[in-house]
């Protein structure tokens, strides 16, 4: 036997709407971006809404701008760097056998 709740799975104010229930939609202007691996992006805006100068790529992610032949430079990536990278770029090696020289004497109690 099935279930007696007639209205399962749906919720209060569910069901369809036409444009007399909401009111008039405001008018829309689309405007095409695009990015550098050459996506065309169309999302919509007021017409009295500034248009923004980049808008994100939903397909890759880079930033897309208004011009086609001109789109912005994608982001630099930097690649992950170890904890041991960034020492090396603050102290030189002769630094370092300082300091190793230093730790192995105070562990040894010759200071």
């Amino acid at each position: 036997m099935a279930g007696g709740n007639a209205i399962r799975g749906s919720r209060v104010g569910a069901g369809p709407m036409g444009e007399a229930e909401r009111g008039e939609t405001a008018p829309r202007l689309r405007v095409s971006f695009w990015c550098a691996n050459g996506h065309e992006t169309q999302p919509s805006f007021a017409s009295d809404a500034q248009i923004p100068d980049t808008w994100d790529c939903p397909r890759c992610g880079f930033p897309a701008g208004t011009e086609r032949d001109a789109p912005p430079d994608p982001p630099r990536t930097e690649p992950y760097k170890t904890h041991l990278a960034y020492v090396r770029e603050r102290r030189s090696d002769a630094d370092g056998e300082a300091i190793l020289a230093e730790a192995l004497a105070k562990l040894r109690g010759e200071i």
